[in-house]
């Protein structure tokens, strides 16, 4: 079980925020395949604010997937706190503090990951949000372990964790890499361990370095934080949570999603993707499409046919071919790692 302030879930593996990918569909998608809860994609506080067709795409909360998170990101404590409010007056389950994004365009302008530097900033953003926001609707923040691997930092990380409980954070995301690292080395999870045990009965998420359902499963193990956030992993591959659901429970790990069970939730997800942006769906699912295609026993050529899909009439002829379930298809066996995934949701 995972508690984050009233929501209760019956598994401790959550879709993480992935900028660019957690979109309507995908996240509707991981809740089908076993995800108790999702995030949307990390949004700026000035778009939340500013009236018009961009604000009401990201305002637009589908009625069959709450509980749902609503991730912000930012650098001036009253905009943040205005369009936190307004996030969760527009029916987002919990409103989620971004410190933790390493990209440079994002550091350059004092959001995401930089805060870490700038503890001040970070803790009276998160004092203003927890005030702005109504009392039923928790509020919670991720966080990298730190800007680099100095002691100033680490000093800095403690001193915004600790005061973000202290305002009434009900959970805090810990990924378990440095700003500075990005996405290069392994996720340091011992410093996960640590945190939790700091933390005590206050509610840690481990994130970084979670591909696989027997990753996902060995960091709650290891670590003993209170349930994980699954990033690039579940991107092409939602069965990951009932996967992991089924190793948490005791059981073996399931057989991996035949060729005609990937055409089936690829299918569902477009048909998803065109029901919430149009004819914007064949190129959007695009990304979708070749990550969907490490698990099909065909890589290469899938990849390929993905790639050259712009619109809805080349998509369902890939599906057609590529995921004939008439034909004698061998179960997909592809293992996903770090390297195939480096490029995928920057602000993950």
């Amino acid at each position: 079980m995972l508690r984050i302030g009233p929501h209760t879930f019956d598994s401790p593996f959550v879709q993480a925020a992935l900028s660019g990918y957690s979109d309507t569909a995908m996240r509707l998608i991981a809740r089908r395949m076993g995800a108790p809860y999702t995030l949307h994609e990390v949004v700026l506080d000035k778009l939340v604010i500013h009236k018009g067709r961009l604000q009401r795409r990201i305002l637009d909360v589908s009625p069959d997937e709450h509980p749902v998170g609503g991730q912000l990101m930012g650098s001036e404590p009253e905009q943040f706190s205005a369009a936190a409010a307004r996030m969760a007056e527009s029916g987002f389950d919990v409103v989620d503090i971004n410190f933790g994004c390493p990209v440079k365009k994002v550091l350059g302008r004092k959001r995401g990951g930089y805060l870490l530097s700038d503890p001040e900033t970070a803790i009276e953003i998160v004092r203003r949000v927890r005030d702005a926001v109504d009392s039923e609707t928790p509020v919670t923040v991720k966080m990298r372990r730190g800007l680099d691997d100095s002691p100033e930092s680490e000093d800095n990380f403690f001193r915004i964790f600790d005061a973000a409980f202290d305002y009434g954070i009900a959970a805090i995301t810990v990924h378990g890499r440095t700003v500075e690292q990005r996405y290069i080395g392994p996720s340091r999870w011992s410093f996960l361990a640590r945190v939790k045990r700091h933390a005590g009965t206050r509610v840690v998420l481990g994130s970084g370095d979670l591909f696989t359902a027997e990753d996902c499963v060995r960091m709650l193990r290891e670590t003993g934080v209170d349930g994980v956030t699954i990033a690039r992993g579940c991107i092409g591959n939602p069965w990951i949570f009932n996967e992991a659901r089924a190793l948490l429970a005791g059981g073996d790990l399931p057989d991996p999603p035949s060729v005609a069970e990937q055409g089936r939730v690829i299918r569902e997800h477009f048909a998803l993707s065109e029901r919430f942006i149009g004819a914007a769906a064949g190129r959007v699912m695009r990304k979708f499409g070749i990550k969907y295609a490490e698990l099909h026993p065909d890589y290469e050529a899938v990849r390929s046919a993905f790639i050259a899909c712009k619109e809805r009439e080349q998509w369902l002829r890939v599906l057609d071919e590529w995921y004939d379930p008439n034909r004698d298809w061998a179960p997909g066996q592809r293992k996903l790692g770090p390297g195939d995934l480096i490029a995928a949701g920057a602000c993950a």
